[in-house]
């Protein structure tokens, strides 16, 4: 509670202490001809020392809002005004261009959200960090390069001069994001906007981002604004949170109000769709049923989403009666590193080690371990994407190894894959109905075209799509409806195995529930088996009914999704789970209500 109260201690001399301050802010943006306003009349203020928390879906305004700010946006495309936009009671809205690139990277800065684009991938990353100080200060290329290492020692980045002469490519997730995080602070900025910083990070690079980010804010006594979609992440750094949608402020508030009493059903949405930690949903809540009016606040409708104990045990019952639908016995697939003009094998990269599992008909098997931990890599070895270097695939009593021409290409009629990114899994000059309907033609599924083509209006209807959008294009699609687009062709050829490889792990939260609703449907509906790989663990509590944990292309530990989460055995485990960030949610505070009020 300490950490919250030091929001009510500066509302005395909120005014002395405003850094940033934006009001009534509108965007608007060119579209056929016509500008089409975005952003209506938001505004907010960051005090000094302090973090605001934006939260919102996609397409709220909170990205684009602050890159207005940054005066970031295509000026011939954009639309900026707004009654005042001040740095430290200086305005930068009206500033010459030349004076704002004094402004931008010296005075506020930003992390963007996707480091792999945002670096050059060209250039060294040690150059790409000392680009920044040359252009703001009178300093040598010896005293960037200086500066630039003691940043690197700052972000606690391992080998801090090997990875300044190293290339985006070379380094992971975590590891860009650092570097950004080090270019972003190179000139000692007064603001620091951190847009989706951590999205698609592992939990524990994730904790450690975070961490890092409130230790410099300390240290540094900068401004900070976070942007992202997930409250829980937000929570974790938050003084203020303010809520965005379609543009407009929502909600806002101390953090602590904002996630404890939130007022707007917007708000409670976003808090609702979150999976829970400490107990198990038959369906996640929606943002739209809070927007529309149809979810209900009162207990008895709440509970009957809940999982009982009972209802559990005869789900599991049910499904371990059976004969395995897939056994993998020691698979290892190895990747081997050479040198040398003659290509000498001098070393291997074991992403999978010797991994034992089976997988049971209508059951859900979570994946789950950080980047590197060679998870993607069991899931399309399975598929013999990736050709495993030993062990066996036993799917419905046949040896996958030894499957080669048509009979692969049967096996792969029964095991599909919907990869994490949905845009480049999709061809961008394919129509979406086309796309749908090819794995059909490739294996021989509706010769006919016309009832091809209403088998694919059938699945766009399954998925939450509407027929017409058949002869759409996946950039006229959302992330999420991109998503749907690629479940619909996997179930295209009824499989029996579905391999989700982080298939939602870049959408936001309220998407994201809509999605996992639907897998969890489909499953039901057409009994399929999903092996489910996320680094959400939330999400994979939620939708899992046994989870391998996997480290170091080896598994660590192999049971019951609940008795994981409850009462882990393995160390790397339980870092894991601690690295979970978590709020109260509405329908768990209504639970702590309903059994204090039994106590």
């Amino acid at each position: 509670m300490q950490k919250y109260m030091r929001c009510f201690d500066r509302l005395d001399m909120t005014i002395m202490s405003t850094l940033l301050q934006i009001k009534n802010l509108k965007i608007s943006f060119l579209r056929d001809g016509e500008w089409n306003e975005a952003v209506h009349g938001v505004s907010f203020e960051v005090p000094k020392g302090k973090t605001l928390g934006i939260v919102g879906e996609s397409g709220s305004g909170k990205s684009v809002s602050n890159l207005a700010v940054m005066r970031l946006l295509n000026e011939k495309q954009s639309k900026i005004t707004a009654d005042e936009i001040t740095l430290d009671g200086k305005d930068i809205l009206h500033i010459e261009k030349k004076d704002m690139h004094n402004v931008r990277g010296k005075r506020i800065a930003m992390i963007f959200q996707e480091p792999m684009t945002s670096l050059n991938p060209v250039f060294q990353c040690g150059f790409q960090v000392s680009e920044a100080i040359l252009a703001h200060e009178n300093v040598t290329e010896e005293e960037a390069k200086a500066r630039v290492i003691s940043l690197f020692k700052k972000v606690m980045l391992p080998r801090p001069e090997a990875i300044y002469k190293s290339y985006p490519h070379e380094l992971s997730g975590g590891q860009k994001q650092r570097v950004m995080i080090a270019m972003a602070l190179a000139c000692n900025p007064e603001v620091l906007i951190a847009d989706e910083p951590t999205t698609a990070l592992d939990v524990t690079v994730q904790k450690e981002i975070l961490k890092l980010l409130k230790d410099l804010q300390k240290t540094e006594n900068l401004s900070m604004i976070f942007i992202s979609h997930d409250l829980g992440v937000v929570s974790e750094v938050s003084d203020d949170i303010l809520v965005m949608h379609d543009g407009r402020v929502v909600e806002f508030g101390p953090a602590f109000r904002v996630l404890s009493d939130p007022k707007d059903p917007y708000t409670k949405g976003l808090l609702a769709c979150r999976p829970p930690m400490d107990f198990r949903l038959k369906r996640l809540p929606i943002v739209k049923e809070f927007l529309d009016g149809t979810w209900k606040e009162d207990t008895d409708f709440k509970q009957q989403l809940i999982v009982t104990q009972e209802d559990r045990e005869n789900h599991l019952k049910e499904i371990y009666s059976r004969e395995p639908l897939l056994k993998v016995e020691h698979l290892k697939t190895w990747f081997p590193l050479k040198k040398g003009i003659f290509n000498r094998v001098y070393d291997h990269v074991k992403a999978v080690d010797d991994v034992s599992l089976d997988v049971y008909p209508g059951e859900t098997l979570g994946l789950v371990g950080e980047s590197g931990c060679g998870k993607t890599t069991l899931g399309r070895s399975i598929l013999r994407l990736v050709e495993p270097s030993d062990g066996k695939i036993i799917f419905e009593g046949n040896d996958v190894m030894s499957l080669k021409g048509n009979d692969l290409r049967e096996y792969r009629k029964h095991a599909q894959i919907v990869f994490q990114d949905p845009y480049s899994s999709l061809n961008p000059r394919i129509r979406i109905g086309d796309a749908i309907a090819e794995p059909m033609m490739v294996h021989g599924l509706e010769p006919d075209a016309k009832k091809r083509r209403d088998k694919v209006c059938e699945l766009l209807t399954e998925v939450g799509l509407q027929p017409e959008h058949y002869q759409r294009y996946p950039h006229e699609f959302s992330g999420g409806q991109r998503q749907r687009i690629c479940i619909a062709r996997a179930l295209a050829v009824r499989p029996k195995l579905i391999i989700c490889d982080e298939s939602v792990s870049a959408l936001d939260v309220s998407v994201q529930a809509q999605v996992l609703n639907l897998l969890n449907r489909l499953k039901k509906d057409f009994s399929f088996t999903y092996i489910f790989i996320s680094h959400d663990l939330s999400v994979v509590r939620f939708m899992s009914d046994r989870i391998l944990v996997m480290y170091n292309g080896k598994p660590v530990e192999l049971g019951d999704a609940d008795e994981i989460f409850n009462n882990p055995k393995n160390e790397y485990t339980k870092k894991l789970i601690n690295a979970i960030p978590t709020i109260t949610t509405v329908i768990s505070s209504d639970r702590r209500e309903s059994r204090n009020l039994k106590q």
